[in-house]
């Protein structure tokens, strides 16, 4: 019997952002994950829940291993959404216009974290207002970011459009 994945992960790509948000593999499905990260060129994996797998496959298949855990149901501590953002503008280079590798990105659902660090890469690099990056994602994956991640990605766009600054 052929061994498959429960939930397939999402792909959120605008204009040259490609991510892959996804829940939570584990040492028995990660060599599925794998195929998807292939098929998609993800060049980096980013974990932002408790550790549920072995990276050494990932860094074996020269993919970038990123361990930023926070707390489910909130929004990213400075340090994460600071390392998060650095990690985007070295992957997507503003003077690229086409997306050619992704990153994936997972928490242990793939509709709260993951998604709310997407959100906050859409209002920086893709000009959109919260609204509108929650609505893109949630169009593509369903149930995606709860209210205090909502709140708190409408906070990050007010703040960034004030003070034009990265990270609050």
């Amino acid at each position: 019997m052929a061994v498959t994945l429960t939930n397939t992960p999402t792909l959120i790509e605008k204009g040259p952002l490609k991510f892959v948000i996804l829940d939570a593999p584990s040492d028995s499905n990660l060599h599925l994950y794998m195929k998807e990260f292939q098929k998609h060129n993800v060049t980096h994996v980013v974990r932002v829940c408790q550790d549920t797998y072995n990276c050494k496959l990932l860094e074996r298949n020269n993919i970038q291993f990123h361990d930023w855990p926070f707390d489910d149901g909130s929004a990213p501590p400075k340090n994460v959404l600071t390392s998060w953002l650095e990690l985007v503008n070295q992957v997507f280079p503003l003077d690229r216009t086409t997306a050619t590798e992704a990153i994936a990105v997972h928490c242990v659902a793939g509709l709260g974290r993951a998604p709310v660090l997407v959100a906050v890469a859409l209002v920086e690099r893709a000009d959109m207002n919260a609204l509108d990056a929650i609505q893109f994602i949630r169009g593509r994956r369903r149930g995606a970011i709860n209210s205090n991640q909502m709140a708190f990605i409408e906070k990050y766009y007010k703040m960034r459009k004030k003070n034009k600054c990265i990270v609050m």
